[in-house]
């Protein structure tokens, strides 16, 4: 049965402004240290970097789902549904960044951490599998979409492995994470879709 596309517009602006206080959150819990001097700024910087991990795990989310967005001009419910399941699992970030934190980064905290990446970004994958589904059927599916299935397929099991790795060293875990989120700063280059359809198109 053919079910009609709707325009991308709101689920954009609900999604940024979920992206924008999941941010926002994150930053009301950085703490201003009571002592003065360069030592107390260096107590903190654990805080800081974990801090700057999580953002930027947020920030390439943003990115990559304001690049996926581009492939389609209209939404349908598989795809709503998987945002939402999607901002779900990205709105809890704020609490395992704290509680890594509470803990010291000790093996129990940084798996947990670990893992709440996984749930993420198997969240986006599902995300990412729903708007291709929609690509596919206006026929602009490239290889570069291929690829970056693969790359997200690679990186859940990185996440996974540094997830394993906590207990034994949770420093090298949260370094393989770090390095995860890095490869993502630049999303996979496939071209946009600027027209599809006259009528946003019909969804077998």
């Amino acid at each position: 049965m053919a079910k009609k596309l709707d325009s991308t517009t709101r689920l954009e602006a609900f999604s940024d402004g979920v992206m924008a206080v999941i941010i926002t959150i994150m930053v009301l819990e950085l703490k201003v240290p009571h002592e003065n001097g360069l030592a107390s700024l260096y107590a903190v910087m654990p805080t800081l970097l974990v801090y700057l991990l999580s953002f930027t795990f947020v920030g390439i989310y943003w990115v990559n789902h304001d690049h996926l967005l581009k492939r389609i001009e209209g939404t349908d419910k598989l795809t709503l549904y998987a945002n939402l399941f999607f901002l779900f699992c990205l709105s809890l970030l704020p609490f395992f960044t704290s509680y890594v934190l509470e803990k010291r980064q000790d093996g129990l905290s940084v798996a947990i951490y670990a893992l709440s990446m996984v749930l993420t970004g198997f969240s986006f994958f599902l995300l990412r599998m729903a708007i291709l589904r929609n690509v596919k059927y206006f026929g602009e599916l490239k290889a570069e979409d291929l690829q970056a299935q693969r790359k997200h397929l690679a990186s859940l099991a990185l996440y996974l492995a540094a997830a394993l790795l906590a207990d034994w060293h949770p420093q090298v875990a949260m370094g393989v994470i770090a390095i995860v989120t890095l490869i993502w700063i630049v999303p996979n280059l496939a071209s946009p879709v600027h027209e599809q359809s006259s009528a946003l198109g019909r969804l077998e």
